[in-house]
C-alpha cells in the first residue's frame, strides 16, 4: 500500500462530490480524502498496484481541477 499526497484546489464540500466518480473508477484506490480545511486542499489517496502520481493529476486535471504532488 502507498500513500500519495497532493496540493489542489478543491476548496468545497460540492466539488468533492463532483470529483468523488473518478476515484471510484479505480480498484487500486482503497481510501482518498480531500482535507478542506487545510491551506493547500490536500488530497491524500491510499492505493496499491501502479497509480502513479503522474495518473492521479491527468485525471484530476481532467476533472477541471488543480493537482500537483506533495512531499510526504
Amino acid at each position: 500500500m502507498k500513500l500519495l499526497i497532493f496540493r489542489t484546489d478543491i476548496k468545497t464540500k460540492k466539488k468533492v462530490k463532483h470529483i468523488s466518480p473518478l476515484f471510484r473508477r479505480f480498484s487500486n484506490i482503497h481510501k482518498w480524502y480531500i482535507d478542506l480545511e487545510d491551506v493547500d486542499n490536500v488530497l491524500k489517496i491510499e492505493a496499491s498496484g501502479n497509480l502513479t502520481e503522474n495518473d492521479v493529476v491527468k485525471f484530476v486535471n481532467s476533472m477541471g481541477f488543480y493537482c500537483e504532488p506533495l512531499p510526504e
